[in-house]
C-alpha cells in the first residue's frame, strides 16, 4: 500500500507498542470513518453462467435457479463479481490506500479476513453490469486476540446491477502484529511445531485411556443400549446417565471428506510438508461416526464410500492419534 499521508492531528509521536501504551493512534484511524473507499467501481466482468457454473460446482450448490435460460447467480455471490482478481483493484480511493499505509508503518502489517454481512435486494442475472461504491465504515479500538493485537477495519459496499441497488456487503478484517508465539518457540528451538493437544476432561478420559491402549471405544448407553459417539455424560436417545463401552472393530468407510490445503502446518503430514491432507467424517461399522484423517492414499484420491480401517500414529513422543487407512477394497 502506497502513502501514509493520513490526517493528522497533533502530533503525538508514533503509536507505542500493540502490547503497550496508550491507545493513540486509534484517534487518528477514526478520522478514516464515513470517507469513501472505492467511489463509481465497476466489475471486471458482466454476470456471467460460466462464474456462476464454476462457484456452484465448488460449492456443491446444485439448485435449479442457478442454471438454465432463466438461471439467477447464487446470491452469496454478491462480492465475486466486485472482486478484482489477480491483478488487483484499481479503484481504490487515496483516503483507502493512506489508511492501511498508517497502519502498515505502524507495524499492524498482517491482515485477516473476519466476517461479513450480506443484504440482497434484487436478483442477479447474466448479463448485468455491476458497479458498486465503498465507504470505510469504522475501525475498532485497538484489540488483542488470538493472532497478535491490531484494529478491526469494516468497509460497506453497496452493489447496483445495471444502475439498479443489488445489496451491500459489509466486510470486516483485521489488521495486526502478529503474536509472538512463534518467536518465543523458536527461541526454545522448536522449529517444528507439535499438533495441538486434545482437551481431555472427565467426560472423554475414558476414550483417550483407550487411544493409549490402541483400542477405539465407543459409549453404549446402559438403560436403551444406543451407541453414541463422540462421548457425552448421558445417552442422546433417551437421557441415561449409565453406560459401557464396546470396542469398535476398526473398519468403516468415508462419509464425507475435505481437503486442508492453507495454511501449511508440518507437524499434521508425517513428511513435513504440512498439507494437502484430508479430514474425513468416518462411519464406522457399529454404526457411529467419528472425525479423523484418512492417511495411505493421495489426498485427492478419497472418496465417500472408500473403505478405510483404523490405526494409530503417534505424532510425537506425548502424542498418539486414531487415523483410517485408506483402500480400494
Amino acid at each position: 500500500m502506497a502513502g501514509t499521508g493520513a490526517p493528522k492531528g497533533p502530533d503525538k509521536g508514533p503509536d507505542k507498542g500493540p502490547d503497550e501504551g496508550p491507545d493513540e493512534l486509534h484517534g487518528r484511524l477514526k478520522e478514516f470513518e464515513g470517507r469513501a473507499a472505492a467511489t463509481a467501481g465497476t466489475g471486471k466482468d458482466p454476470v456471467n453462467e460460466a462464474m456462476i457454473r464454476h462457484w456452484c460446482e465448488a460449492m456443491g450448490d446444485t439448485n435449479p435457479a442457478y442454471s438454465g435460460p432463466d438461471a439467477v447467480a447464487p446470491p452469496t455471490m454478491l462480492q465475486a463479481w466486485t472482486m478484482g482478481g489477480l491483478s488487483g483493484h484499481t479503484d481504490r480511493s487515496a483516503a483507502y490506500e493512506e489508511l492501511f499505509g498508517l497502519l502498515d508503518g505502524a507495524g499492524y502489517t498482517s491482515v485477516v479476513a473476519t466476517d461479513c454481512e450480506q443484504e440482497y435486494l434484487r436478483p442477479l442475472r447474466p448479463g448485468d453490469r455491476i458497479t458498486f461504491d465503498a465507504v470505510i465504515e469504522s475501525v475498532s479500538e485497538r484489540k488483542t486476540t488470538k493472532l497478535g493485537t491490531g484494529y478491526f477495519v469494516t468497509t460497506r459496499m453497496d452493489v447496483h446491477a445495471d444502475g439498479e441497488p443489488a445489496g451491500t456487503h459489509r466486510f470486516r478484517i483485521l489488521k495486526y502484529t502478529p503474536a509472538k508465539a512463534r518467536a518465543k518457540r523458536a527461541a526454545r528451538g522448536d522449529a517444528r511445531s507439535r499438533r495441538p493437544r486434545p482437551v481431555i476432561n472427565r467426560d472423554n478420559a475414558g476414550f483417550w485411556q483407550g487411544v493409549a491402549e490402541h483400542r477405539l471405544l465407543i459409549q453404549r448407553c446402559g438403560e436403551c443400549a444406543t451407541l453414541r459417539f463422540p462421548w457425552l455424560p448421558g445417552c442422546n436417545a433417551c437421557g441415561c446417565q449409565e453406560w459401557d463401552t464396546v470396542e469398535a472393530s476398526g473398519e468403516g468407510t468415508v462419509f464425507s471428506h475435505v481437503v486442508m490445503h492453507h495454511p501449511p502446518f508440518p507437524a499434521f503430514a508425517a513428511d513435513g510438508a504440512g498439507g494437502p491432507y484430508a479430514v474425513a467424517l468416518i462411519e464406522l461399522v457399529e454404526g457411529v461416526r467419528m472425525v479423523s484423517n484418512v492417511v495411505g492414499v493421495p489426498y485427492d484420491k478419497v472418496r465417500p464410500g472408500m473403505p478405510v480401517r483404523l490405526e494409530f500414529l503417534r505424532t510425537d513422543p506425548e502424542l498418539e492419534l486414531p487415523v483410517f487407512r485408506g483402500g480400494e477394497g
